[in-house]
């Protein structure tokens, strides 16, 4: 298997690119050039960081050290979600509803895999557990903060009809019921595209990252497919579970719709 080394230098001529596109900001006063930059800078010392922690949790093998990475990665994803939300759940109910939903999935469908397909000796290795569940949590991230911020702005937006559907005796979730459908649908959206596109539009980074490595297109697909199903999953799964438990947090036991839980992001 001959895998392509890569220097420093050869990383440094490529990020380049992110300076012409910072010349193009500039040249055509879009005004992003300064997120380009703290986003190129960000990314940066992220992989660097996750790098160097990655290659002391592969010689461990450690289950409380892969447990300890994954917590991490779970609460930065958790505030990730809040943070892409117009308006939030007030306390900590704009944090917690969107990073337990995330993490119940994301954890279930990881150990199904690592148990049930995969079976890697020790069950636990890093080597699999993290990247497995790093690409699962992400997706069903997405999700989970799409269908959390859909659901909130129809509260507000449809106001007026959901609580008339209360008025004339519908529960909390049938006078949300139409909120809650777009809210899956726009977070499912991501997911089916990605599904849809993959094989013939792009590559996935995975089986890409396989390929490159030396193994053959044959096992790669096979493991992107295992892969694309869990994300599928996962997503489904918090997905249905954050807008449940958000349409329960915006009304009361009276069945009142309670836009005093919201506040809007700063």
């Amino acid at each position: 298997m001959n895998v392509v080394s890569l220097s420093f230098w050869d990383v440094a001529a490529a990020s380049l690119l992110v300076l012409i596109n910072g010349v193009l900001s500039l040249w055509l006063s879009l005004g992003i050039e300064r997120q380009l930059l703290v986003a190129a800078v960000r990314m940066v010392v992220q992989l660097v960081a996750v790098g160097a922690v990655l290659t002391i949790l592969f010689g461990a093998a450690s289950l409380t050290w892969t447990a300890a990475m994954a917590f991490a990665m779970v609460l930065f994803a958790g505030r990730e979600i809040m943070a892409r939300q117009e308006r939030q759940l007030a306390g900590w109910w704009g944090y917690g509803i969107g990073t337990a939903t995330m993490t119940f999935a994301a954890t279930g469908l990881t150990l199904l895999a690592l148990v049930g397909t995969l079976r890697p000796d020790p069950w636990y290795d890093s080597r699999y557990a993290i990247p497995l569940f790093g690409m699962i949590l992400g997706n069903a991230m997405t999700g989970i903060s799409l269908g959390l911020d859909t659901l909130t702005n129809a509260a507000i937006r449809e106001r007026q009809a959901i609580e008339a559907r209360i008025a004339l005796g519908a529960s909390r979730f049938e006078a949300l019921r139409p909120a809650m459908r777009e809210a899956m649908r726009r977070g499912m959206m991501p997911m089916i595209n990605s599904m849809a596109a993959t094989g013939i539009v792009s590559l996935p980074g995975m089986m890409t990252g396989q390929i490159l490595a030396g193994v053959s297109p044959a096992e790669a697909v096979r493991y992107q497919l295992l892969i694309m199903f869990l994300i599928s999953g996962a997503t489904g799964l918090g997905l249905l579970l954050a807008v449940l438990s958000g349409a329960w947090r915006l009304t009361d036991r009276r069945h009142r719709l309670r836009p005093d839980r919201l506040r809007t992001r700063p």
